[in-house]
């Protein structure tokens, strides 16, 4: 962790030195772009520029200060060099990248990055890391802010609504959630679920402590059709973002590759952090960090996996369970230290948890109940048995429960919470 605070104090200092109103408006600039490969390569090649009508993030934090994600995007002043702007995200791509489809053909996803609407020319440099995890240049643009193709008119605009309101969105995590699957007749079915899934949050640990930090906003967008697809079962429907069961041919994992239509519909809304809430009751969902989080509405495990997803969506918290199947290979190289805060393949454990674990616990640590609520470090995560450590005998990132984070996710998800409001 020590390494975490050397870095973020940097971070803060430099945040410091930014003056958002010197450089920016108090709107956003989206770059929509298409990313292509396989297991081994990516490509990036422009689409659009598109300019919205809100800016939801921080208006001091503007260089990102956690190391997490498998992609990094930096914005520089072009008259000077400097950094003005920076963030870490991962995409669905990435994740299809570990899927055994992706050794056998290339496939190209719609993927977008946003930040503050600049007052001068900027210059936007996207990375993408290798299997060490060392960050590689792959695209870079020029964006002048009086280019009259930077899109002002708007598609998907829909009126929003307060869910959970605590104040100025710039100093708060705001979430924006979207609806899939809800018919015009559905939509106060919508709004009083966003209520029951905000309650959701709140009921969980350091969620409920921090509930003051938090905005959620609701987009009345109906769907023309009520439900989602489930193509193992033939069904299809005509949905907002057209979310879809049987994600990499996982039954449970419901995301979308309509990135674009995602981003359109979150546009309508100041916003951080995107939730699409599925109007289904088949147990699913998923999340990719700083990208988007999905959770079906009517499970009896709607709440356990409400929470679990947006573990990872905002705190780039990892799986810890390792008995469920899944359609990665080689999602954790053990000869690399992972990135997420609670996985260690103990390359470089002292980076993580280490100076949070008891000196009578021993290392690594028996898989045994009698260290239930101890950190300490267990073999078994990532999706995988061996090889992968996790902080804790249980956690809700390992098994279905509530309100039931560890020490380690505890303190990586209030790290990201001050750091967005703070």
């Amino acid at each position: 962790m020590k390494y975490f605070v050397m870095f973020f104090s940097l971070i803060v200092s430099l945040n410091g030195q930014i003056k958002y109103d010197t450089y920016f408006e108090n709107k956003t600039l989206r770059i929509d772009y298409f990313h292509t490969g396989d297991k081994t390569s990516d490509e990036y090649s422009f689409d659009e520029l598109r300019e919205e009508p809100y800016w939801g993030g921080s208006k001091t934090d503007l260089l990102d200060a956690f190391n997490y994600g498998k992609y990094k995007m930096e914005v520089a002043d072009s008259a000077t060099g400097t950094i003005i702007y920076s963030k870490y995200y991962s995409t669905l791509f990435s994740e299809w990248q570990t899927t055994e489809e992706a050794t056998k053909y290339k496939k190209s996803f719609n993927e977008s990055v946003v930040f503050p609407f600049p007052k001068q020319t900027v210059v936007v440099t996207l990375y993408s890391r290798d299997r060490k995890n060392e960050l590689l240049k792959k695209f870079v643009l020029t964006i002048s802010p009086k280019n009259y193709f930077i899109a002002k008119d708007r598609r998907n605009e829909y009126p929003n609504f307060k869910v959970h309101y605590s104040g100025e969105p710039a100093a708060k995590v705001d979430i924006v959630i979207i609806p899939d699957g809800y018919t015009k007749d559905e939509m106060e079915k919508f709004k009083n679920d966003c209520n029951k899934f905000a309650q959701y949050l709140f009921n969980a640990s350091p969620y409920k402590e921090n509930k003051e930090s938090f905005n959620i906003w609701g987009i009345e967008a109906p769907s023309l059709e009520s439900g989602t697809d489930i193509p193992g079962k033939n069904i299809w429907k005509r949905t907002n973002v057209n979310t879809t069961f049987f994600t990499f041919d996982e039954d449970r994992y419901c995301m979308t590759s309509d990135y674009k239509a995602v981003r359109d519909y979150a546009a309508n809304a100041p916003y951080d952090q995107i939730y699409i809430l599925v109007n289904s009751s088949k147990y699913g969902g998923g999340s990719i960090y700083n990208h988007y989080s999905v959770c079906v509405a009517d499970n009896e495990r709607s709440e356990y996996i409400f929470v679990h997803e947006f573990g990872h969506g905002f705190a780039f918290l990892g799986d810890e369970y390792y008995t469920s199947s899944t359609a990665y290979l080689d999602f954790y190289p053990t000869d690399v230290e992972p990135l997420e805060a609670n996985l260690t393949t103990r390359v470089n454990f002292d980076a993580k948890w280490k100076d949070m674990i008891n000196k009578d616990i021993p290392i690594p640590t028996p898989n045994d109940p009698q260290y239930l609520n101890k950190v300490g470090l267990f073999e078994g995560g990532g999706y995988m048995p061996t090889g992968i450590f996790r902080p804790s005998y249980d956690c809700s990132m390992k098994s279905a429960s509530i309100n039931n984070f560890c020490p380690v996710c505890k303190k990586a998800i209030k790290q990201m919470i001050d750091f967005y409001t703070k």
